[in-house]
């Protein structure tokens, strides 16, 4: 069922002189994985699925599957079916009708058809489901009708267009779970988009962020989490710790003082950014912390708090923590931070000369 799909060089302009939608992004999908294209609103991550879909046509680069390049062939003859935000069943017809189409449409008998439908609603968890109406369903439901619809065409690659961020934190956590059982039992070669890092941790094997039409880092999230290659890859991520200063032979110098890096980095301009997770908060003396400051502001999320600690220098130079579950800080309360050295990470300042390598950003089959 499974295929490799290879995004090679893809452009999409969408009217003369105008800034392209998406800017030779390059991507490797390797048979049965998925992959998670992330990115903020207007990014080009719906533009990437409408190109593999052959909905768009791009302006340049290519799209092959298993090797066999898909220019000039039509989107129901590609072997890739989609889901979208939006269930788009048939209200007219019953759930059962709604998975059959697809087997209608390639000549399958209506009892045939009907009867792989049971097979799929047994698989997305609605077996005794098919006689209901479209209309009759949840949310949730409707989008499982949807997925059982697109499996039910047997695509070599399922594309995935933010299917489940109309949901509520619950049925999405339960949509993940459906969808991760069906990758055991059916291995499929999935290309997710999503707005969202933690729908992306939870699904995919490997993340392509994409700001601006551009991709700017791919791999496994937990490298991209460790070693963002730009701001915009380190903001998307939650990362909101950005402190300019100046590399010198492996030495970040700013306003929290001559920091050691835990790797090469070029001389010259950079910013420090830190995952509130890795500062670790200790008392103002404490001779191992790297810097001390004041506790500005408090965050609650969940059963932990994120302290925003203002630092010596210039107006606004401060850093994010974590604390550990059930601790408390108030704001006006002098600390310590113990910025880990291999949590420390470097990135080029924002604009024009701070887009990344695109050698950085291919993700590597197996």
């Amino acid at each position: 069922m499974s295929a490799a799909l290879d995004l090679e060089g893809l452009t999409r302009v969408h009217a003369s002189g105008s800034a392209p939608a998406l800017d030779g992004f390059t991507l490797d999908v390797p048979a049965g994985s998925c992959v998670a294209v992330l990115g903020p609103s207007g990014s080009g991550k719906s533009t990437v699925l409408r190109l593999t879909a052959g909905l768009d046509e791009p302006t340049a680069g290519s799209v092959r599957l298993d090797g066999r390049d898909l220019a000039g062939v039509p989107p129901e003859r590609r072997g890739m079916a989609m889901v979208f935000q939006r269930p788009l069943l048939f209200p007219h017809l019953s759930v059962r009708d709604n998975v059959a189409f697809a087997d209608r449409v390639r000549g399958v008998p209506r009892r045939r058809a009907r009867e792989r439908a049971e097979e799929y609603l047994g698989l997305v968890q609605l077996a005794g489901y098919g006689d209901r109406p479209a209309r009759a369903l949840s949310g949730g439901q409707e989008q499982r009708v949807a997925l059982a619809r697109a499996l039910a065409a047997e695509p070599r690659v399922l594309l995935l267009d933010e299917p489940f961020s109309a949901l509520d934190t619950a049925l999405r956590a339960e949509m993940h779970d459906l969808l991760a059982d069906l990758r055991l039992r059916l291995d499929p070669t999935v290309l997710l988009v999503t707005h969202d890092p933690a729908e992306a941790d939870a699904l995919a094997d490997a993340v392509a962020v994409l700001d601006g039409g551009r991709l700017q880092q791919a791999g496994p999230l937990g490298e991209l989490y460790a070693r963002p290659a730009s701001l915009a890859v380190s903001r998307l991520l939650g990362g909101r710790t950005e402190v300019p200063g100046t590399v010198r032979d492996g030495v970040h110098t700013s306003a929290l003082g001559p920091l050691a890096l835990p790797g090469p980095v070029p001389d010259g301009p950079g910013v420090l950014v830190v995952r509130p997770e890795a500062v670790r908060v200790t008392a103002p003396g404490d001779p191992a912390a790297d810097v001390t400051g004041t506790v500005v502001r408090v965050r609650r999320r969940g059963l932990r708090a994120l302290v925003v600690v203002q630092v010596p220098g210039p107006v606004g130079t401060a850093v994010e923590a974590e604390l550990a579950a059930g601790e408390e800080l108030p704001a006006g309360r002098p600390v310590g931070l113990v910025l880990p050295v291999g949590a420390r990470t470097v990135v080029p300042p924002a604009g024009p000369a701070s887009a990344p390598d695109p050698a950085r950003s291919a993700i590597s089959h197996g």
